[in-house]
């Protein structure tokens, strides 16, 4: 019998890029998530964080957090269906589900649980389901944990989304699935289209808005919001850990949709819920965005200003008109370096790298927040322009 762990031998990569200094992954923070940080010991601009309305500091965030570990202690040790499911729970799903215009909402502990939960749930055996082929690696896994068959389209080409529907036979259920902001190239989805191919085929359709939520359409509605198409989708999903500035997911739709995910989803059927910390972070900066629809439209001034920077600065960017401005960097041996250079020189990007990626197609990923200041961006966008145009 060949030893199962025979295969840790042929995983050499992250031991040669350790030895070239080019290890990118792990780098440890001694403050808190904000604008600029402590990372390492030395001050970094922040431009690698999906902390897009800057709420993971904002003092009634933070002080809703202490009041639910003072009131409710560290976690609630039980699933929704036991003995896990506070009142704030509740609370929270009622009010996602009235900002998102949809008659129920539902949480799960992670991000990545709320696509496995949802979509192994709503996909059975005879079922297909269909995904662009940047979809996040989550909707991967759940079109895997679901009985259905998965067909993939290349990515925003809704000729080759047409050609997958038409493989679905009409005596079987199909689920179109994909993500609302790209979360690497910061592009938007074709929603129009695809809401249009999903009524033609009798479809359904699903948008994953973790990078959507609280940074386009009507007061951070996200991507259908963006479109006018909020009545022509019928699943979002959704974390808390980006704009929310907490921990955990969602997904909103109709109240019977989501009873039924509530009762079939073994994700959350047999998962602890949220923390109590969690829900109330992620409550407080629901109701923050909804108050506040001016963040939103800072983070999108603050985007469109870094994008202009980059442009005077003669760096190749890849132009969206979202928070995420990704830098072409193509190979991963350079994007390494390039990543380690602005790093040393006090700014923090994150490299991408295959899977992430197709091969060749590497990146620089910058992500924007609604707290940082024009001044920083400028400081940071010179030492990137110096390092992407360093022996050039």
């Amino acid at each position: 019998m060949k030893d199962l762990f025979a295969k840790f031998s042929d995983l050499t990569t992250p031991n040669e890029l350790r030895e070239l200094g080019l290890y990118p992954y792990g780098h440890a923070l001694q403050s808190r998530q904000d604008v600029e940080v402590i990372m390492e010991g030395k001050r970094r601009i922040m431009l690698g964080s999906n902390n897009y309305l800057g709420l993971t500091t904002d003092p009634r965030v933070v002080e809703a957090g202490i009041h639910a570990f003072e009131q409710y202690g560290s976690g609630c040790s039980g699933s929704r269906f036991l003995n896990g499911t506070l009142q704030m729970h509740l609370e929270l799903e009622e009010e996602l589900a009235a900002f998102l215009h949809k008659g129920g909402a539902l949480t799960f502990s992670t991000g990545f649980q709320s696509n496995l939960g949802i979509i192994s749930a709503l996909v059975g055996m005879h079922d297909y389901v269909i995904c662009d082929r940047e979809n996040h690696a989550s909707i991967y896994d759940g079109c895997r944990l679901s009985f259905g068959k998965m067909l993939r389209y290349r990515h925003a080409d809704m000729a080759d989304l047409e050609r997958q529907l038409q493989k679905v036979p009409e005596t079987n259920g199909c689920l179109i699935v994909t993500d609302g902001v790209f979360s690497m190239g910061g592009d938007i989805a074709n929603l129009p289209e695809i809401c249009r191919l999903a009524k033609q085929y009798g479809a359904r359709v699903m948008v994953d808005d973790a990078h959507g939520l609280g940074v386009i359409g009507e007061g951070g509605r996200g991507t259908a919001s963006y479109y006018g198409l909020e009545d022509q989708v019928d699943v979002y999903m959704g974390t808390f850990s980006k704009s929310l500035a907490s921990l955990g997911g969602y997904m909103a739709a109709s109240e019977e949709v989501v009873d039924y995910v509530k009762h079939s989803s073994r994700p959350f059927i047999f998962s602890a819920s949220i923390t109590p910390a969690s829900c109330a972070t992620a409550l407080t900066a629901l109701r923050i965005l909804r108050d506040e629809p001016e963040r939103v439209a800072r983070l999108q001034a603050l985007s469109a200003y870094a994008r202009s920077c980059f442009h005077k600065k003669g760096v190749r960017i890849i132009e969206a008109e979202t928070p995420i401005v990704p830098i072409y960097t193509y190979d991963p041996i350079n994007t390494l370096q390039k990543a380690k250079e602005a790093y040393d020189a006090g700014v923090y990007v994150n490299p991408v790298l295959p899977p992430a990626c197709a091969p060749g197609e590497c990146l620089l990923r910058t992500s924007y927040m609604a707290t940082l200041s024009e001044a920083l961006i400028d400081e940071a966008t010179d030492i990137l322009a110096k390092v992407m145009t360093k022996d050039a």
